[in-house]
Parts: C-alpha cells; sequence; structure tokens
C-alpha cells in the first residue's frame, strides 16, 4: 500500500534531500571563498545516499521493519551530513548569521524530522497488523 501517509513523508524527505542539492548548491564566506560545495565527494556521497534510503524504503513498503530500518540508517546519514555542514560552519570566522552560511544547513534538520514521522507511522502500522494477527 504506497499510498499510506509515512510514504508522502518519505517522499517529502527526499525531495528537500534533492532540494539540498540542486536550490543550495554551495556555501560561501564573506570573503567568497567556497566552504561547502555540492561536488566534493563526502557531500554528494551523503546527500545522494539519503535520497537512494529515501527511495528504496518507500519501494519496501511491503516490508515494514525493512522500512523501519532503512529510515533509521536514512537520519543517521542526514545526522552525519548535519554535522560536516556544522563543522565546515564553524571553522568559518567571522559571524554565525545563517543567512550568511547558507539556508541549506537547515534542511537535513527538516529531513530527519519527516523521517521520525515515516518511522511512527511505520510502527502504528505494525502494531495495527500485529493487534490483527491476535484476532485470529
Amino acid at each position: 500500500m504506497i499510498q499510506r501517509i509515512q510514504t508522502v513523508y518519505m517522499i517529502i524527505s527526499a525531495l528537500i534531500m534533492g532540494a539540498l542539492y540542486y536550490w543550495f548548491p554551495l556555501i560561501n564566506d564573506r570573503a567568497g571563498n567556497v566552504i561547502i560545495d555540492r561536488n566534493e565527494p563526502l557531500v554528494l556521497g551523503l546527500i545522494g545516499g539519503s535520497v537512494l534510503l529515501a527511495v528504496v524504503s518507500i519501494l519496501n513498503f511491503k516490508k515494514r521493519q525493512l522500512q523501519f530500518v532503512l529510515n533509521r540508517l536514512n537520519i543517521i546519514l542526514n545526522f552525519v551530513l548535519l554535522g560536516v555542514f556544522v563543522y565546515r560552519s564553524l571553522t568559518l570566522s567571522g559571524e554565525t548569521l545563517v543567512s550568511e552560511k547558507g539556508i541549506g544547513v537547515l534542511l537535513p534538520i527538516i529531513s530527519i524530522v519527516f523521517l521520525v514521522m515515516a518511522n511512527k507511522a511505520v510502527k502504528r502500522d505494525e502494531d495495527l497488523v500485529k493487534s490483527a494477527d491476535r484476532l485470529r
């Protein structure tokens, strides 16, 4: 059943991470030096891995336990990406304005929120199936 609410949450998460790659491609400091570029192998791998895990999780809608695990891995991947962004932002000198560092730094947090909501919906479905099995 691909029309479940957790599928919508995972699609939103994948779209957010895709938007991070396309609309916020790099972060510059005041001098114009590139701090984070979308073509760096680490950033590209983490963003691509997050989108790939979300898509694979959506396609495994019949295997709720696997979907739950894939979402958890995606959350960990987003935390690593967020850590890379924060580390690179903290190595900048100057003010710590988010608008100066780039709004793209906040997108992994939004993606994590949607993945957590998807995991709660998967857990709710799993509990519903287990309760229906008890009644038989």
